[in-house]
């Protein structure tokens, strides 16, 4: 069994792929690493073939690992089921990126880190290497926004070349099949509390064409990053958005504000009942999304655990209960002034709005809370 493992994921690389293999046998030659190199392919070009020949002259041991399924994640998904490796350092096959980098991130690991990184963006950039877009503010944008979601301090998230454990790996779970696993690799390494080390390296030119679609990868990143961040993509704007609708909806009840010398009546209500009425829905959907990553991808969350304690279905549903009572007593009200005033028209759309308001908060907790329940049972 080999110390280390070099993975590439290769789709037609057949112009850089040569040189990048004879770069990494000589990073292995040179420094005695007991290493294998593992390509993993989906190419039609003639990719495949180079790895064959080359294995064949190869004094360390060279696989092909030929499953033709599309995506960046996949191809190491693959590759990294085919490693026998303890180490496995990973690098495009584009001749981005300078191997003999690996041999200083290997150490970090045996110091006791899990996942080591490179970082471009503060090291030598070979003119044309990375697009002006991507270096200035796709990068550093989509690493701030990693950073702020999940408390991290990576810098280049998406740098390619880097080296962790096996152990580590296996504890990850990947399953993004795109350009995504780079990030889901580093969120999911940080919601685990590995040790992250990240050093300066140097980026070159890539042979042949990009397979990169700026703004497409660029989305599929921060969506990721997005709907693994419950917090930022529906707690935040719930609650902000509910406060608003109710703040809005008592001040507009309880009187006529005038703005800008204009006098506003209840009107409005149906907007407030309406930004009140989502901001809770973004709200339970914070707790579906939470709920699904604690029982289906083993997040640990302490706040969660105290909402389960707390929040039964039983509690839930008469809080539910309350909301729907308190919406029906407006009708039944309504309904009774009109009925001792002689059926004589009356004038109750503020409490309407409230009555309707509550009526659909109050279906939305019973059901929701059931919900929760469902999505609540652990896989064994």
């Amino acid at each position: 069994m080999p110390d280390i493992s070099f993975v590439l994921p290769c789709r037609n690389e057949e112009k850089a792929l040569p040189y990048v293999l004879e770069q990494i046998h000589k990073v292995i030659s040179d420094n005695k690493l007991d290493a294998e190199i593992v390509v993993s392919d989906s190419s039609s070009d003639n990719s495949p073939q180079i790895v064959k020949d080359f294995a064949k002259t190869s004094d360390c041991e060279v696989r092909l690992v030929k499953h033709d399924k599309v995506g960046y994640g996949r191809a190491y998904i693959e590759g990294f089921s085919a490693a026998k490796g303890k180490y496995i350092v990973m690098g495009d096959a584009d001749g981005t990126y300078d191997f003999n980098y690996a041999v200083k991130m290997l150490p970090y690991l045996d110091k006791g880190y899990d996942l080591v990184m490179g970082n471009r963006l503060k090291g030598k950039m070979q003119k044309g290497a990375m697009p002006w877009l991507h270096r200035y503010i796709g990068n550093p944008f989509l690493s701030w926004v990693l950073k702020l979601f999940f408390r991290g301090n990576v810098n280049d998230s998406h740098c390619g070349l880097r080296a962790i454990k096996k152990e580590a790996y296996d504890k990850l779970n990947l399953r993004t099949t795109g350009m995504e696993y780079a990030s889901e690799m580093i969120i999911k390494a940080i919601k685990n509390d590995l040790k992250i080390k990240e050093i300066i390296i140097n980026y070159n030119a890539r042979e042949g064409d990009s397979k990169l679609n700026s703004l497409w990868d660029g989305w599929r990143h921060l969506r990721f990053m997005l709907m693994y961040s419950p917090l930022f993509l529906f707690l935040i704007p719930g609650v902000l958005l509910f406060l608003i609708g109710i703040l809005s909806m008592i001040w507009l009840y309880l009187g006529s504000p005038v703005i800008f010398g204009v006098k506003i009546y209840f009107h409005p209500m149906f907007l407030s009942s309406m930004i009140m009425i989502v901001g809770y829905q973004l709200i339970q959907f914070a707790a579906f999304a939470k709920t699904y990553a604690v029982t289906h991808f083993g997040e640990r969350s302490r706040i969660m655990e105290m909402m389960y304690e707390f929040l039964t279905i039983e509690r839930a549903s008469i809080l539910g209960l309350v909301f729907v009572i308190f919406g029906l007593a407006f009708p039944i009200m309504i309904i009774y002034d009109w009925i001792t005033s002689g059926f004589k028209s009356i004038n109750e759309v503020k409490n309407l709005i409230v009555s309707m308001t509550f009526l659909i908060l109050g279906v939305q907790t019973i059901f929701s809370s059931f919900m929760l329940s469902i999505i609540g049972i652990r896989e064994n």
